[in-house]
């Protein structure tokens, strides 16, 4: 279900769904209240995504659902979770993996003047704290370019990637590209875009929205005329944060016109732009509010948006999921929502599909805040919808399993075949070359599993119809994934069996070696933290499944890093143990100590519960926490007492 330049998205980001199916991942697109019914695993795992591609321009969940519901969640469930405190990647590109000149943060965001406010009352206590006079300090006001980021120190561009290392895309200016407003290289951050009315007037019927083209312009293909020549006309540009035009002023002119001023800056260029950012100019200020590793404290962006229409069905395709779940997809006229075209949207499963008289001829409401994957939020005219009887993959017979239709046919339907050797590489992580088109020619040629593809030479390649180039790139990658380290859970997730994703099966291995998973019964798995008996059950009947295959696999030889704790750590007093940690340590940082707790053998948690065992607290500890803690009889220790334990 998910398209080609979703799944590219994906795998440009070494991400693959390995907790979601593509069907769950859909049903959570579409009905946000599911939020506080996932597990953290699939919350974790859909954020990662969303955030994904909303990057890549294939957005799935609007800004506001993203933050007030998904990560909403999460903050519940783990205010302290690592999600929360580091810059949302960028998808990867072709080039040279560099570190960055600076630290690129992402923005911390605002939806209302009531949060703005908040934010300005924290720069007038900093005022306040430094002795300087808040209502003379100046605040400014750019717009938020929508594009790609990137950082440009004069000499190399590189894309924003994680924050701290990101990619050599110095080619966009050997291919032309220039600076906005005719400026100088070397200005630092800012994004590459290309212009609204240009894009409207020459490209939009070739690109689906402007980040599908910007991405273009940055890969490392050859450039396509189009993106020739809109780099010929200056339409495509990078255009530097310090050139950007602001508004200037003091905190009460700010808020007094405020509507105005936001209103005025929004639309001031002929560029995609998803809000405003707002920042105080003071350099005391600034560097004494500093940064989370997300944000920097003394900047924010104001943002909202919301589209809708009524679009008419054309009909449903039924497409065949590696789990062999049939989903259908709605071929929609094709309508422009947040200035991209849309044409499917997902239906969820057949049953939606039947209860609400979703089919050719139906008229629907169609929603798509910000950049989302568009949401049926309404069926304004039903029809009596077609049900597919046999799976369009296979040809075999369906059946109902609850709201799904269901292909039974695992072992020689094409789709589910096809997409289970996709996942394998997609969740390795460390190869490249088999994507979709790829596993589809592979298909072709009579190749089933995995094994088979490992076994595959250059001159089989050649035969099946792929390059010389690419068939010896395609072993070398082949090579690459046994030979270059990945971690054991990893290499047992890539497997697909349910239930057991990248969380568990991490979790699964600091209990278990990777070599006994064959020989666990449902009571060796219930005995790990996180494990139900419903899911031990699915889980061993799973791992029964894949045992011929993973052995013929891991005979090969990959490169697995043990998750098994080692004698010592068995040995430590902390083993085994839950600890928490809160307050500002002052013998070094809380995330160096949760490293070294968990070298102890100990697991480290966010969150106090009874199941905790010990409370580590510095400075300026919350009152959450500790009455928590005392409420649930957990054991209290100062940092002091805690690092005396671990010299013991």
């Amino acid at each position: 279900m998910l398209s080609e330049n979703q799944q590219l998205i994906l795998k440009q980001a070494n991400l693959a769904l390995a907790v979601l199916s593509e069907v769950r991942l859909f049903e959570i697109v579409n009905n946000p209240n599911l939020a506080e019914q996932l597990t953290d695993a699939e919350l974790e795992e859909f954020l990662q995504i969303a955030n994904i591609m909303y990057r890549g321009g294939e957005a799935s969940v609007s800004d506001a659902d993203y933050d007030f519901v998904f990560v909403a969640e999460l903050v519940k469930r783990n205010p302290e979770h690592p999600l929360l405190s580091r810059v949302e990647p960028e998808p990867a590109f072709y080039g040279k993996t560099v570190e960055l000149p600076v630290k690129m943060l992402s923005t911390d965001k605002a939806y209302s003047l009531a949060e703005i406010e908040r934010w300005a009352a924290r720069i007038e206590k900093t005022a306040l704290e430094l002795g300087k006079d808040y209502a003379s300090l100046i605040f400014k006001v750019t717009p938020k370019l929508d594009g790609y980021a990137a950082y440009d120190d004069g000499e190399t561009l590189y894309t924003r990637g994680d924050g701290v290392k990101g990619t050599d895309i110095s080619r966009v200016f050997e291919r032309g590209l220039q600076v906005a407003n005719q400026g100088q290289r070397g200005l630092g951050a800012g994004e590459v875009v290309i212009s609204k009315s240009y894009f409207t007037a020459h490209l939009a019927a070739q690109f689906d929205n402007s980040r599908n083209f910007q991405a273009s312009i940055i890969k490392e293909k050859d450039l396509s005329p189009h993106a020739e020549q809109a780099i010929q006309n200056h339409a495509a540009v990078f255009y530097p944060f310090a050139l950007l035009p602001c508004w200037t002023g003091a905190a009460s002119q700010l808020f007094a016109d405020f509507e105005h001023v936001i209103k005025t800056i929004w639309h001031t260029l002929d560029f995609d732009v998803d809000g405003v950012v707002l920042e105080v100019t003071d350099e005391d200020i600034k560097s004494y509010m500093g940064a989370t590793r997300h944000h920097h404290r003394w900047q924010i962006a104001y943002k909202e948006n919301l589209n809708s229409a009524e679009v008419k069905v054309l009909g449903v395709t039924p497409q065949t999921s590696r789990s062999g779940r049939i989903t259908p997809v709605a071929e929609l006229e094709p309508t422009r929502l947040s200035g991209a075209l849309i044409q499917r949207a997902t239906a969820h499963n057949y049953q939606m599909v039947v209860d609400k008289g979703i089919g050719a001829g139906a008229l629907i409401r169609l929603a798509r805040s910000g950049e989302v994957i568009p949401k049926i939020e309404e069926v304004l005219q039903v029809v009596t919808p077609d049900v597919p009887t046999y799976c369009p993959s296979c040809g075999q017979e369906l059946i109902w399993d609850g709201d799904f239709l269901l292909c039974t046919n695992n072992i020689d339907c094409p789709a589910q075949v096809s997409s289970t050797m996709e996942h394998f590489f997609k969740v390795l992580a460390n190869n490249d070359g088999f994507g979709a088109a790829t596993i589809a020619k592979l298909y072709a040629n009579e190749i089933r599993n995995i094994a088979q593809v490992y076994q595959l030479q250059a001159e089989d390649f050649t035969a099946m119809g792929f390059g010389a180039k690419q068939a010896v790139n395609l072993v070398n990658q082949l090579a690459r994934s046994r030979g270059e380290a990945i971690e054991d859970w990893r290499f047992l997730a890539a497997f697909g069996v349910f239930r057991m994703g990248l969380g568990n099966c991490e979790k699964l291995l600091k209990h278990y070696r990777l070599e006994d998973i064959f020989t666990l019964t449902e009571a060796d798995i219930v005995a790990v933290e996180g494990f139900a008996e419903k899911t031990a059950a699915v889980v061993t009947k799973g791992f029964k499944r894949i045992q011929p295959l993973f052995q013929e696999i891991y005979a090969l030889g990959f490169n697995l890093k043990s998750s098994a704790q080692s004698t010592e750590q068995t040995a430590h007093p902390l083993a085994g143990k839950l600890i928490v940690f809160t307050g500002t340590m002052v013998q070094g940082s809380r995330d160096d100590m949760k490293r070294q707790a968990k070298e102890f053998g100990a697991k480290v948690g966010d969150a106090v519960s009874s199941k905790t065992d010990l409370l580590v607290i510095g400075e300026k500890v919350g009152a959450t926490k500790l009455k928590a803690a005392q409420a649930k009889g957990v054991k209290i220790v100062t940092e002091a007492e805690y690092l005396e334990l671990i010299s013991l």
